[in-house]
């Protein structure tokens, strides 16, 4: 049943990828990007495509269920893939709505990112901690997760309107953060490259050292440690010395992963700047030359509208009630809970603003994806890097 899930899992990898061509193909060959009565045959290839991946990645998600005997949304690879799989689930919808093959352009490619930096991560099936048999699992996380999912699309409309309405031709503010954006989206595919070809050479090294509560422990490091664990040992023959030791609050193995990963993706944006010798932003702007402004803002707006109560009924109301039942209290301050909360609040703010103060178009666009950025902050920093009682989900 595993093998079949992971099967099932790849093949609707492959699907994303083959469907993000065909919605290239479609912008190319349509005139009018907003004609939402008409999808070319280019598009509806694609549709189909995405639609059978999604079918594929729903029957991964269920047989993984039934080989584990839980929900698989309990560490960062099964969190990270049901993330990938809701926001193509939020794209399928959102796209029967209004019927514009441009938003499956830009969202697909951050869905496959998704799951291609969940791949990474351990794939064992293992029993679940105490702190998580519990039914609230299914609720809580899977909630969150839809709801970040949906507030994701809002992320790509918002992208998709910054892209148009910059002017490439001079370097400013703008281009800049737009330019910062793609950089960060590179430096994803960066760490997914880095940690296949050291995962391809089987590299791996072993330390012991002292956890924050004082105890010894061992970790194993599956990529040269340019961070080492507090008091941490060396005990693998010509490893890779540390370059520095970190507290014990910090988890020193991911965040060693997460410099490699942007000095990856600092690399391979250079190679694609060269290539293209003209930024990524310009580079996209061709491809969104017809789409209308008011369109793709109010596809931003409505996702917003959708997702922010979906997150706060699973990130806030039902995380609570389950911090409640598994450590007898609604909140303590966790970083984990933190975020969550730093993440609603910002929602509230893009709400308040859009409605009470007109923040439309340009602004709204730029809180769409500064709000997706603090989404990807707390699923890879606060995951992988601050210790907490959320720290299993690193694992």
């Amino acid at each position: 049943m595993a093998a079949l899930s992971s099967n099932l899992l790849f093949s609707a990898f492959i699907l994303y990828l083959i469907a993000t061509l065909f919605f290239g193909g479609s912008i190319k060959a349509k005139k009018d990007l907003n004609d939402t009565k008409t999808t070319n045959n280019w598009g509806k290839i694609a549709v189909f495509l995405t639609i059978v991946g999604f079918i594929s990645q729903l029957g991964y998600f269920i047989t993984r269920w039934i080989a584990a005997g839980h929900a698989p949304v309990s560490n960062m690879f099964e969190f990270t893939t049901f993330f990938g799989m809701a926001l193509v689930g939020a794209f399928i919808i959102i796209y029967f709505i209004y019927r514009t093959t441009l938003l499956g352009l830009f969202t697909m490619p951050v869905a496959i990112l998704v799951i291609a930096y969940a791949s990474m991560f351990p794939r064992d099936i293992s029993p679940l901690i105490p702190a998580l048999q519990s039914y609230w699992l299914h609720i809580h996380v899977t909630t969150a997760a839809i709801g970040e999912a949906i507030l994701a699309i809002s992320f790509a409309a918002g992208l998709i309107y910054l892209v148009k309405v910059i002017d490439q031709t001079k370097s400013n503010k703008k281009t800049f953060w737009l330019e910062f954006v793609m950089f960060g989206l590179v430096t994803v595919i960066g760490f997914v490259a880095v940690s296949s070809i050291f995962a391809g050479a089987g590299y791996q090294e072993k330390f012991n050292w002292i956890d924050k509560h004082g105890n010894q422990a061992e970790i194993e490091y599956l990529m040269p440690a340019l961070t080492g664990p507090h008091e941490g040992e060396l005990l693998t023959k010509d490893g890779f010395k540390p370059l520095v030791e970190m507290p014990a609050i910090i988890n020193a193995k991911k965040l060693n992963t997460v410099i490699w990963s942007f000095a990856a993706g600092i690399i391979l944006y250079a190679l694609i700047r060269l290539i293209l010798r003209k930024r990524i932003g310009a580079a996209l702007k061709p491809l969104v030359k017809n789409i209308k402004l008011d369109f793709v803002d109010e596809i931003s707006y409505r996702s917003v509208l959708i997702g922010f109560p979906v997150f706060t009924l699973g990130a806030l109301i039902f995380a609570m009630i389950w911090a409640q039942e598994a450590w007898s209290r609604f909140w303590g301050w966790d970083p984990k809970e933190v975020w969550a909360l730093i993440t609603w609040l910002f929602y509230a703010a893009f709400m308040h603003l859009r409605l009470s103060k007109g923040w439309h178009g340009e602004k709204s666009a730029w809180l769409a994806v500064i709000g997706f950025a603090i989404i990807m902050f707390n699923l890879v920093a606060v995951n992988l890097i601050i210790a907490g009682l959320h720290s299993y989900a690193g694992s």
